[in-house]
C-alpha cells in the first residue's frame, strides 16, 4: 500500500504493498458474550515500559497484576513490578515468546486471570489472540475480535474510515503488485511517499521513499 503524506513538510502518500500474514476467519466474526464479573486480576501480554504503565494503573484501581516474560527478559523491570510473573515461550526467541498465544492463554487460565491487556505492538492487532481470550473465558482489554480483524487489515481499515467520513491522506485503494504502480502513484502525488504493508502492527513494515532511485529499490 502506498500513502501520500500531506500536511507535513511537503507531501507524502502511502502505498499498501500487499496483504501478508493473517486473515480473518469466520470464528473471529462470531461475538461471544461473557458473564459479567469484576476484574480482580489483569495480565499484560507485553514487556518493558508498556507493561509497567498498565501495572501502575491497575495498582491504583486495586487490581492484581500479572507479568509474562521470555527467558531473555528474566531481569527486566516489568517482571519485578507485577504482583505475579510467569515465564512464557521457553526455548523461543524474545519476540516469538511474546507472540506465543497458547502459552499466554495457558498461564492466564492456570492463574485465574480475569482479563488480558495486549499493550501495543506484539499481539495488540491480532484478531486470533482477541478471539483466543474470548474462547478461554478471559476478557480481552481492547476491541472485539471482529473489529481488531478489520482494523488490522490496513486496506479494509482505510476503506472503513472513508466510508465513515474520516479524512485520510491520499493512498492506493488496494495493495500494489508492481513497481510501475508505485511509480505512477509517485508521479501523481510527488515525493515523499510511504510503502506500508497492508497487514501489520506497531509501526513495522513502513518505509519512507523520497526519490525514484529509492523507490526502485523499495518496490514490491
Amino acid at each position: 500500500m502506498l500513502l501520500h503524506l500531506g500536511g507535513c513538510r511537503g507531501k507524502m502518500g502511502i502505498l499498501l504493498i500487499r496483504r501478508v500474514g493473517l486473515f480473518c476467519r469466520s470464528a473471529h466474526l462470531s461475538p461471544q458474550s461473557l458473564e459479567y464479573r469484576p476484574i480482580k486480576k489483569v495480565m499484560v501480554a507485553n514487556r518493558g515500559e508498556i507493561a509497567i504503565r498498565v501495572f501502575r494503573a491497575c495498582t491504583e484501581l486495586g487490581i492484581r497484576t500479572v507479568a509474562v516474560y521470555s527467558e531473555q527478559d528474566t531481569g527486566q523491570m516489568h517482571r519485578q513490578k507485577a504482583d505475579e510473573a510467569y515465564l512464557i515461550g521457553r526455548g523461543l526467541s524474545p519476540v516469538a515468546a511474546y507472540l506465543h498465544i497458547p502459552d499466554i492463554i495457558k498461564v492466564a487460565k492456570e492463574n485465574n486471570v480475569d482479563a488480558i491487556h495486549p499493550g501495543y505492538g506484539f499481539l495488540s492487532e491480532r484478531a486470533d489472540f482477541a478471539q483466543a481470550c474470548v474462547d478461554a473465558g478471559i476478557r480481552f482489554i481492547g476491541p472485539s475480535p471482529e473489529v481488531v480483524c478489520k482494523m488490522g487489515d490496513k486496506v479494509e481499515a482505510r476503506a472503513l474510515a472513508i466510508k465513515a467520513g474520516v479524512p485520510v491522506v491520499s493512498g492506493t485503494d488496494a495493495p500494489i503488485s508492481s513497481l510501475q504502480e508505485a511509480q505512477e502513484f509517485a508521479k501523481t502525488y510527488g515525493f515523499p511517499i510511504i510503502f506500508k504493508a497492508a497487514y501489520g502492527g506497531g509501526g513495522r513494515g513502513m518505509r519512507v521513499v523520497r526519490d525514484y532511485e529509492v523507490c526502485v529499490s523499495s518496490g514490491p
